[in-house]
């Protein structure tokens, strides 16, 4: 993936891409990390949101569209901030991706 975007590291691309999902949908690690031009990093995206302050960290899941965290509290966190955005998920953290998920097709679209 070529990018025009100035940005030098990974971390720098990752944290344009969550600043700019928008309320009200969600991505995945994965997709964050094909965006930032590491398809296979989506790893990496979790230790950065881990370490970044002032990000909507909520908004990103797994794969499967499900809240992936299995602490308690940090599952019941991100399932209220994203209720709070209007996005509903059963029990189990299981989102509808059809009707909730962020569609941006390259880091460039976030520039323009």
């Amino acid at each position: 993936m070529s990018s025009n975007y100035p940005a030098k590291s990974f971390t720098e691309k990752v944290e344009l891409i969550l600043k700019n999902i928008p309320i009200g949908k969600v991505t995945s690690y994965g997709t964050i990390a094909a965006l930032a031009g590491s398809p296979r990093a989506a790893r990496q995206v979790v230790q950065i949101l881990h370490r970044t302050d002032n990000i909507p960290w909520h908004r990103v899941v797994n794969s499967q569209g499900k809240i992936a965290i299995k602490d308690y509290e940090g599952f019941q966190e991100q399932k209220m901030l994203l209720e709070m955005e209007s996005v509903k998920s059963d029990s189990k953290g299981k989102i509808d991706l059809a009707k909730y998920q962020w569609k941006c097709y390259s880091i460039d679209e976030l520039m323009s």
